[in-house]
C-alpha cells in the first residue's frame, strides 16, 4: 500500500512557522512529508530540514517525495524525543521552526497488517517503530488486569475500563489473544448492548489506549516540547497539532507554563521568583477549516497550538 497521508491544516501551520529563507526546520513526526515537502519550498533556495520519524515506511515514503530537495532535506529514524541529540549529531545548535503532528497516520490505520484499526482483522500490533519490542500483543496478553484497566481508564477515559480490562483476563484463560478482531469481540462483550448503541465504535476507546501505551505517546510530551524549545532561535516557532483531549491538555499547560512561569501569588505585589517567561504564546488554538473537515474527516478532532520563542 502507498503511504499516502494528507497534511493536516497544511496552510495554517506554514503560516504560523513564519518560514524564512535560509532558516532551519525540523519535521518532528515526517509521515509522508506533506508539511515538510511545503517547508522545503517556501524556505527555497537554502532553507534546510531535518525530518525524524519512527516508522521507517514514513521514512521511505518521505525519502521519495522529497528526493528533489537534494541535500537541503536529510532524515533521521528516531523519535522526535530525541530532537536534542539528533541535531548535536548534526552539529546544529538552534532552529528556526519545528512542527510536530502528533498521533497515528492514516496510512497507519489503513494498513490493517499494522494492527492500529479496530476496523480490520490484524495481528496485534500498534507499534510506530516495528523495531522496539513491546507491541500491543504484549500488552493485551501480559499486562495484569489492574494494568489494563489503569491504561484503558487514563488513556482511553473509557467509562467501561474495569469490565473490558476484566474480560480481557477472564478470555486469556482460554488462549492468548493474537488479533484485533478477537479483541474487538471481547470489547463488544464487555460493554453493555444498551450502551453500544449511540456514540462511537466501541472498541475506539481502548484501541486509542493500547496504542499509546504502545509507543509511550503521551509521557516524552513534556519533556519533548521543553526540548525543541531550548533550541530554537530567538523568533523560531514551535507548532504542535494534537488528535485528542489528552495530548491537547498536556500540549497547552506546558506551553502556558512557558509563557507564564511565574510562581508568585497572584496578589503579590511584586515577582519574586525570578521565573521569566521563555515564549510568548502566537494567537489562540485553532481547529482545522469547516471545508478541511468536510474534506478530511479524520482531521475533525486536530487542534493546532503555537509559541514562539523570545
Amino acid at each position: 500500500m502507498d503511504f499516502c497521508h494528507k497534511p493536516v491544516m497544511l496552510n495554517e501551520v506554514i503560516e504560523m512557522l513564519n518560514i524564512r529563507n535560509g532558516g532551519i526546520y525540523v519535521d518532528g513526526t515526517l509521515g509522508g512529508g506533506g508539511h515538510s515537502e511545503e517547508i522545503l519550498r517556501r524556505s527555497a533556495p537554502d532553507g534546510k530540514l531535518i525530518g525524524i520519524d519512527r516508522d521507517t515506511d514514513a521514512l521511505s515514503a518521505a525519502s521519495a517525495r522529497l528526493a528533489a530537495f537534494g541535500d537541503r532535506v536529510t532524515f533521521e529514524h528516531s523519535n522526535f524525543n530525541e530532537i536534542s541529540a539528533v541535531l548535536d549529531r548534526r552539529h546544529i545548535e538552534k532552529i528556526d521552526g519545528c512542527l510536530l503532528d502528533l498521533g497515528v497516520s492514516s496510512y497507519q490505520l489503513d494498513t490493517a497488517v499494522r494492527g492500529f484499526s479496530y476496523n480490520h482483522n490484524a495481528p496485534l500490533d500498534m507499534r510506530m517503530d516495528r523495531a522496539q519490542y513491546l507491541s500491543a500483543y504484549n500488552i493485551v496478553n501480559e499486562y495484569s488486569e489492574k494494568e489494563l484497566y489503569r491504561i484503558i481508564r487514563d488513556y482511553g477515559e473509557e467509562q467501561w475500563a474495569s469490565r473490558i480490562a476484566q474480560y480481557i483476563v477472564m478470555e486469556r484463560q482460554h488462549g492468548v489473544i493474537n488479533t484485533t478482531g478477537e479483541l474487538v469481540d471481547i470489547i463488544k462483550k464487555a460493554i453493555p448492548i444498551r450502551a453500544r448503541r449511540t456514540g462511537p465504535h466501541p472498541a475506539k476507546r481502548t484501541f486509542q489506549a493500547i496504542r499509546i501505551e504502545v509507543n509511550d505517546e503521551l509521557n516524552i510530551l513534556e519533556k519533548s516540547i521543553r526540548d525543541v524549545t531550548d533550541r530554537l532561535e530567538s523568533g523560531g516557532r514551535l507548532c504542535v497539532i494534537t488528535f485528542h483531549s489528552l495530548e491537547d491538555r498536556i500540549v497547552k499547560r506546558v506551553m502556558r507554563n512557558m509563557a507564564n512561569p511565574c510562581t508568585c501569588p497572584p496578589k503579590a505585589p511584586m515577582c519574586i521568583c525570578g521565573l521569566k517567561p521563555q515564549v510568548k504564546l502566537v494567537g489562540k488554538m485553532m481547529p482545522p477549516s469547516a471545508e478541511e473537515m468536510e474534506e478530511n474527516p479524520r482531521c475533525k478532532s486536530a487542534k493546532l497550538r503555537v509559541l514562539e520563542k523570545l
